[in-house]
């Protein structure tokens, strides 16, 4: 029995833990059977799961000293609750990922092969999941990689893959863009407008997908990260200038990024009394000082060898905010949200954000600590690196990547929508040229997901055999490039074994049928009556066009109604004469005779005189076979005694004539009374009643026989090969 449900996991590696995620999809095969033309023109459908999720400190990269740890101590509870979600008889067929980000990024070579060698062993030791392949299953992923994954998460849930109708930005442009910012490392993807996308072509990436009808799609993506411009990165470069800054003149260094009165270590860690001498920050509380010391941060008097540059002197095509609509994920969204957002808000608001850090950041520690509920460490320390955070946010935001300061109803004004797309924007805030968020549809919005859906995409068939280019992405070149990251999975031609009579294509059922017939199933079962009712008709007809088989026919009904009556002879005597009644009717019918010349009749016989002689059965003969009327197809044929109790159609089938059971083969023959079996079947006439009544010597010499030549047995079935004659 088939199984409808996929099932992949992929472990994100970050830098501050390992995250497990869970994601589900129907099988293509499946899921095709009733698609609608919308869904066919659609990715698959991924599911997940809160209770699918779960995270666990501290990260993969704190290994990179003893690598032999990582699988028992770090990476077996994440397995253990996988295997507690997906079914037992799913985890072979199950593709498992571990793909590491910053932190890995930030250790050598050596300990980053070490790992993730250990790692892919580890897994392959200990668990049935499907890794055929170390290097693709398991990796240090590079930045641009995890920012293409994320646009892809980000356009799938949002629906800019599927209806480009329904949002519409303008210019011909219908996808989002993704920004991302982790603690270590941040990135951008998004689809420049055409115009700066023919301009720098060779900077984008060639990313191809497949809907469910088989449909190729592609897009071409620039995509890049920042690598030591995530938060915690930051904030470690932004202490060693304040160290710099004050190193002659104090041994406790004034922190505008902290609230008033907080004082820490430059590690960060509070000190709830002055016990040491060592350099510490105290905290000022002065925002506005705080937004210009993080500035130069961004690196943007870096040199830049090929414009336009954003951060960092790193190059990024010129983004068209009319065009590009941006949404936010981590960071973006903790920073705006947790100690600084309202529940409510629909939209990212420059003005209402930055007041309501200047009025946190303007309190005294005590003031927010009082707050905090005792022994809520976790929330104690989203407070103390809240105001840090919301000053490298917003400068990454508006003065190095360039998203306009402006609130939602002046970047609705702006955005050029359509109607409808406008009023689904509005509900979402997603016409806005940034939107941070969390969930989208209740779904987790992350760059595993745009794996997953990468994954899933490659294992449906493409619509056409000439399709050769493979789900993935890589350098924005014609064909497939060396550098092509394949989806990781692979497709097989839909196949159909099922037992099913009519062809019935169930969710139990297996399949045989490539992509283009299943989907003129779907689209066309509607119709599947009317032509089945076609196909019987047409069948009918050309089985009684031969006045031989009409006769079969005729006379088993006649011997029949015969029987009923319990007058043997009687049906025939009575349709000889006006034949009247069915059997009149009959005759009409199936005899089509009204001149009374030479006619087959079927007589009751002797069946179980005859037995099965030597023969070779093969199913391709039987499947010739008729199992209604008990008549075989022109050729030789043999009955067995033991045909009585399967009726005619499982008559044996080989290069003879059928072998009498006694010695008197020729006494059967000629005897009246003996079962008529032709080639067919029926190997033998009866004889006319004038041939009968003829003296003995000439009834010998052949007078009155018709002759063989000119015998309707001798015609053969169109559907079935010459036979051999006897000699």
């Amino acid at each position: 029995m088939g199984q409808k449900w996929r099932w992949g996991v992929i472990l994100d590696a970050g830098s501050s833990g390992t995250r497990l995620h869970i994601y589900r999809w129907k099988d293509p095969r499946k899921a095709i059977k009733n698609a609608t033309p919308e869904e066919l023109r659609s990715l698959p459908k991924l599911m997940t799961e809160k209770k699918w999720t779960k995270k666990i400190r501290p990260g993969v990269s704190t290994f990179g000293e003893r690598v032999k740890d990582v699988g028992p101590e770090h990476l077996q509870s994440l397995i253990d609750h996988a295997l507690s979600i997906i079914p037992e008889d799913k985890v072979h067929d199950t593709p498992i990922f571990l793909m590491a980000t910053a932190g890995m990024r930030l250790l050598p070579q050596a300990q980053q092969t070490a790992l993730t060698s250990e790692i892919c062993s580890y897994l392959q030791r200990n668990t049935r999941f499907s890794l055929p392949d170390c290097d693709l299953h398991v990796q240090v992923i590079k930045g641009e990689t995890e920012g293409l994954y994320g646009w892809i998460a980000s356009n799938y849930l949002l629906g800019g893959f599927d209806h480009p109708d329904e949002h519409q930005h303008g210019k011909g442009h219908h996808t989002y863009g993704f920004l991302d910012m982790g603690g270590a490392s941040a990135q951008i993807a998004f689809a420049p407008n055409a115009t700066e996308a023919e301009k720098h072509a060779n900077d984008l990436k060639l990313l191809r997908l497949r809907t469910l009808d088989g449909q190729p799609s592609e897009y071409k993506v620039f995509t890049t990260t920042w690598l030591g411009f995530g938060v915690n990165q930051a904030r470690e470069s932004y202490v060693r200038n304040l160290e710099d800054r004050y190193a002659d003149t104090a041994a406790e260094l004034p922190d505008p990024c902290l609230p008033k009165g907080l004082r820490t270590t430059l590690e960060g860690n509070i000190i709830e009394k002055r016990k040491t001498r060592a350099t510490s920050l105290i905290g000022t509380g002065q925002f506005e000082e705080c937004l210009q010391l993080t500035y130069p941060l961004l690196g943007k008097d870096k040199p830049c060898e090929d414009n336009p540059c954003l951060i960092n002197g790193q190059h990024v095509p010129a983004i068209d905010f009319d065009v590009n609509h941006f949404i936010g994920v981590s960071e973006y969204w903790h920073t705006t949200h947790g100690v600084f957002g309202g529940k409510g808000d629909q939209a990212y608001d420059f003005a209402t954000y930055q007041k309501r850090v200047k009025d946190f950041c303007g309190r005294s520690w005590d003031d927010i600590d009082s707050g905090i509920d005792p022994g809520h460490d976790f929330d104690r320390k989203l407070a103390q690196e809240a105001c840090f955070k919301a000053a490298w946010l917003l400068n990454v935001l508006h003065e190095g990547i360039g998203v306009p300061r402006i609130g939602f109803h002046e970047g609705l004004s702006k955005a050029n929508v359509s109607k409808s797309a406008l009023e689904a924007a509005k509900n979402k805030g997603f016409a806005d040229p940034f939107k941070p968020v969390d969930k989208i549809d209740g779904i987790e919005v992350s760059w595993t997901l745009g794996k997953m859906v990468l994954y899933a995409a490659g294992q449906i068939p493409p619509a056409s055999g000439n399709d050769k280019y493979p789900v993935g992405f890589g350098s924005n070149v014609e064909g497939t490039p060396p550098d092509f990251q394949f989806a990781g999975s692979s497709w097989e031609p839909f196949r159909y074994h099922g037992n099913s009579t009519h062809g019935s294509i169930d969710d139990d059922d297996d399949w045989d049928l490539d992509a283009e017939d299943i989907l003129d199933h779907a689209k066309t079962h509607s119709t599947t009556g009317f032509f089945a009712f076609v196909f019987i008709l047409l069948l009918f007809l050309w089985f009684f066009r031969k006045r031989e088989r009409r006769m079969r026919v005729y006379g088993r009904i006649n011997s029949i109604i015969r029987r009923s009556r319990g007058r043997p002879g009687a049906a025939s005597r009575k349709g000889s004469g006006s034949r009247g009644g069915f059997a009149g009717f009959a005759s009409k019918l199936l005899r089509g005779n009204p001149h009374g010349g030479y006619e087959r009749v079927m007589e009751e016989g002797d069946a179980d005189r005859f037995e099965l002689g030597s023969t070779h059965e093969t199913d391709e003969l039987n499947d010739y076979s008729d199992s209604s009327d008990g008549i075989t197809p022109a050729g030789s044929g043999l009955l067995s005694s033991k045909s009585s109790t399967m009726g005619l159609s499982r008559l044996g089938l080989s290069s003879g004539l059928a072998t009498p059971v006694t010695d008197h083969f020729h006494h059967s023959i000629a005897s009246p009374t003996s079962s008529a079996l032709d080639r067919g079947g029926l190997v033998v006439r009866t004889d006319s009643k004038e041939r009968l009544m003829l003296p003995p010597h000439l009834a010998l010499a052949g007078v009155g026989r018709r002759s063989r030549a000119a015998s309707p047995t001798r015609l053969k079935s169109p559907l079935m090969s010459p036979l051999h004659q006897e000699t």
